[in-house]
C-alpha cells in the first residue's frame, strides 16, 4: 500500500520500526490521526483491538484481513460509528478498484 501512496503506521509492541515507519506499541500511542485499523490478528484477538480503537477515537474503519472475522467486535465497532470490513484483503480490493 505504501507503493501506492498510502501511509502505513505500524503497531507492534516488539518493534520500533517497520517498513521504514516508526512502529508504536499500541493504537493509543500513535500521536496522529489515522483512518483505518487494519487487523492482522486471529479472529479471537480482534475484540481488544476494536476496544482500543474506539477508546483512541481516531479511526473511521476497522478492516479485518482475509480469514479474520469477529461479529461481536464488528457490532461494537459499528455501534461506535465505525465502518467494518471483515474477511477481505485490502491490497486485493485496492488492486481490483484501481487496476
Amino acid at each position: 500500500m505504501q507503493a501506492h501512496g498510502y501511509r502505513v503506521i505500524p503497531v507492534n509492541p516488539t518493534a520500533t520500526e517497520i517498513l521504514g515507519e516508526t512502529a508504536y506499541p499500541s493504537l493509543s500511542a500513535i500521536p496522529e490521526l489515522y483512518e483505518i485499523v487494519n487487523v492482522f490478528r486471529p479472529s479471537d484477538q480482534v475484540e481488544p483491538i476494536v476496544d482500543e480503537a474506539i477508546r483512541a477515537g481516531k479511526a473511521k474503519v476497522i478492516w479485518m484481513q482475509t480469514g479474520i472475522a469477529n461479529e461481536a467486535a464488528a457490532a461494537k465497532a459499528r455501534a461506535a460509528g465505525l465502518h467494518v470490513v471483515m474477511d477481505r484483503c485490502m491490497r486485493t480490493d485496492h488492486r481490483f478498484q484501481f487496476a
